[in-house]
């Protein structure tokens, strides 16, 4: 069998505009993932909240507690208050819900680090191909909302990389010396302030190399969404044996594109640990 490049060139076309999609989903999946990890690392770090069976059953009885009541506002927006305004309606029960949340100020913090734990550790313990078909098959008959494959894939790359990011930002959190968060209450400043410009630059540094992995294994779980038909790089490469029948030229140019994306990855990591002097 002989290496046919002109099958290579001919399908260029399509396979860049699959690695353009990849590099779409890719970015915005990293951008939220960042966002969601950024937040759930920072909490479960400095929220300490151990996930045991007494945690479990305390989060399950609110569920319930939670599901009851707005059942309850449910009933009673069809009957009692059914001749309301829906403006009014809500504005009520917004004012129920702050007043709810004031109430209980001090268990947000807990509530929210029990709940990104949680998340991290039902995303980290389920592959993405089930996250992505749970997401495009199940959700929308759960919400009754339909939703687009891009939008899938972007959405299942957002919380997957997210929990991953969370571990690593807790990571480079934990690995900061005390002494520094100290230094920083002594001056007096604010925890934000301690955050930002005492903690977060140092734990930063060294998490350039963890976060540089994650982007090229997003960047490679990408390809995993061809279950769902969206037209990324795998998914057109593809599409192009099943009318040419040349696998060998067409995955070899897929595993060049891939491997060129990567390689980038990997400069641009290099150039940025270079710039902060990692060593």
């Amino acid at each position: 069998m002989t290496f046919e490049w002109s099958v290579v060139w001919a399908a260029m076309p399509d396979l860049l505009d699959g690695t353009l999609m990849t590099i779409k989903i890719t970015l915005l999946g990293l951008l939220g993932g960042t966002v969601i990890g950024f937040l759930s690392g920072v909490v479960t770090t400095y929220v300490k909240v151990p996930v045991s069976w007494r945690s479990v059953l305390s989060a399950a009885v609110g569920l319930v507690v939670l599901y009851g009541a707005s059942q309850v506002a449910y009933w009673l927006g069809a009957t009692v208050f059914a001749a309301v305004p829906d403006s009014v309606w809500w504005a009520i029960k917004a004012v129920i819900l702050v007043a709810f949340l004031w109430r209980f100020y001090a268990w947000i913090p807990i509530v929210l680090s029990f709940i990104a734990q949680v998340y991290i550790l039902v995303i980290r313990g389920t592959p993405i191909v089930v996250q992505v078909m749970f997401i495009y098959f199940a959700l929308p008959l759960i919400v009754g909302l339909r939703i687009d494959g891009l939008s899938a894939a972007i959405f299942t790359l957002m919380i997957n990389s997210g929990a991953y990011i969370a571990e690593i930002v807790r990571g480079g959190l934990l690995s900061v010396p005390k002494g520094l968060q100290e230094a920083g209450e002594a001056m007096g400043l604010p925890f934000y302030k301690i955050l930002m410009y005492v903690i977060g630059p140092v734990a930063l540094r060294r998490m350039i190399p963890t976060m540089g992995n994650q982007c090229i294994i997003s960047l490679k779980d990408s390809s995993l969404f061809i279950v769902i038909g969206v037209a990324e790089l795998t998914r057109q490469g593809q599409e192009i044996i099943a009318g040419n029948f040349r696998a060998v030229e067409i995955w070899g140019a897929v595993a060049v594109l891939y491997l060129i994306l990567t390689g980038i990855i990997a400069v641009i990591l290099k150039f940025v640990e270079h710039r902060t002097k990692m060593v």
